[in-house]
């Protein structure tokens, strides 16, 4: 090879680091993937066995905003590459996507595993190298070598590479036993590079649970329910659909979709007050007329399973968390039903969680996500510190912020040869 040629580091093989290096791959340079694990994409292939959900075909306005706070720093990410670009990606891969009934968007077979099997092909065949089981061994004492000198422990020792530039697509701090493990964050920390602490994100969450229920109810979903609580604001936020009750607390989509601010809730208060409709399609007013009907010699449960189809975990839950007095009183009861307060304790443990909040500040960055105290080291994907939550836009935007980081290690290394040009002349 040409001396040339420059060489780029992507240290990580998950979603962001392998697009990534699909966008420097269509130019002259030699990319080199490092990942610590046996094989690439574990955690995607991981996320994708109950059907890969690849983006979300919300119009491009409500898109952005599932990014919360960091709606203005990911918004260029997206202008990058947004969900109509990741479907037309696919489909160059030979994977035909569709949007399902809930405005997700899925390959047709389901399953990430053919999409990886050619996206690796294609990534092999423009000359991308994987290199399996290198363990990035952080950052030489120097910070501004990074991009110079890299090593790696491998199963034959210790290994050097010698790097033009890096991209560091380390993940988050869940599932540590598929890599994401955030082991990274201390290094970069000591290096004085800005980095917020991890926390869950998309995660469960702790309940009290009284025996009784725990015993009749761990498992089964709660279907066709809408849950809110408070946002970053003070305003109310709303979703519909369905949920786990686990043997700890409370678990599923429905969740995930509110996860941050009812975390957020716990750590400024303790605690968090979930707000469940246990009849979302119903009007109070028709909620509140089957309750305060006339039940005769029926008992308040065989006559809200009557009169409203309330029955099983979701009746379950309104004896759970509704007091005797409002059992005593069918205007309050019925109030209940559409505004039921479930207690949550606290987060399960980030390993747990799907994804995970936190970690490198933009402030630490460029725009175009170099690390302004390490020039020719760029970062991507979940070890940014930005959050998403589940339904295609966590993964949108950490295949988006690869594209960036390619950009801005080509910008850098075409700033770097003009630099060497100079000197030469």
């Amino acid at each position: 090879m040409s001396a040339a040629v420059k060489r780029v580091a992507i240290i990580g093989g998950g979603p962001a680091g392998l697009m990534a290096a699909e966008s420097l791959s269509g130019h002259a340079v030699q990319v080199d993937v490092f990942d610590a694990m046996p094989s690439v994409g574990r955690k995607f292939l991981m996320a994708g066995r109950g059907g890969l959900n690849l983006t979300h075909s919300e119009p491009a306005g409500p898109f952005l905003a599932r990014y919360g706070a960091r709606a203005p720093q990911v918004a260029p990410w997206l202008a990058a590459l947004d969900a109509a670009g990741l479907r037309e990606w696919a489909h160059g891969l030979g994977i035909q996507t569709f949007v399902g009934s809930s405005g997700r968007v899925f390959p047709e077979e389901m399953k990430a595993a053919p999409l990886l099997r050619a996206w690796l092909a294609r990534l092999r065949a423009r000359g991308v190298r994987l290199h399996m089981r290198h363990r990035w061994l952080g950052w030489p004492a120097d910070a501004h070598a990074a991009a110079g000198a890299l090593r790696f422990d491998t199963p034959e020792g210790e290994q050097a590479y010698a790097a033009d530039a890096v991209i560091l697509a380390l993940g988050g701090g869940s599932w540590a036993k598929l890599g994401s493990d955030g082991a990274w964050l201390a290094g970069l920390r000591a290096h004085g590079i800005e980095v917020a602490p991890l926390r869950p994100a998309n995660c469960g969450f702790d309940v009290a649970w009284s025996e009784h229920f725990r015993e009749r109810n761990a498992g089964l979903p709660v279907k066709s329910v809408a849950m809110a609580c408070a946002g970053p604001d003070g305003q109310r936020l709303a979703r519909q659909g369905e949920f786990v009750i686990s043997e700890t607390g409370i678990e599923g989509s429905l969740v995930y979709a509110l996860s941050a601010s009812l975390r957020d809730q716990i750590e400024a208060g303790g605690e968090a007050i979930a707000m469940l409709d246990l009849l979302p399609d119903w009007p109070q007013e028709k909620v509140t007329a089957a309750v305060t009907h006339p039940r005769g010699a029926r008992s308040m449960s065989s006559h809200l399973q009557s009169r409203l189809g309330l029955k099983g975990v979701k009746a379950g839950l309104l004896r759970e968390c509704a007091t005797a007095e409002d059992f005593g009183d069918p205007d309050r009861l019925a109030l209940r039903i559409k505004a039921l307060p479930l207690k949550l304790a606290r987060p399960r443990p980030i390993d747990e969680a799907i994804s995970t909040a936190g970690g490198v500040s933009f402030d630490a960055l460029t725009q175009g996500l170099m690390l302004q105290a390490a020039p020719g080291v760029f970062c991507a994907g979940e070890m940014l510190d930005w959050e998403a939550p589940t339904g295609g836009y966590l993964l949108t935007a950490c295949m988006a912020s690869g594209v960036v980081a390619a950009a801005g290690a080509m910008a850098f290394l075409g700033g770097a040869q003009a630099r060497d040009q100079e000197l030469d002349g």
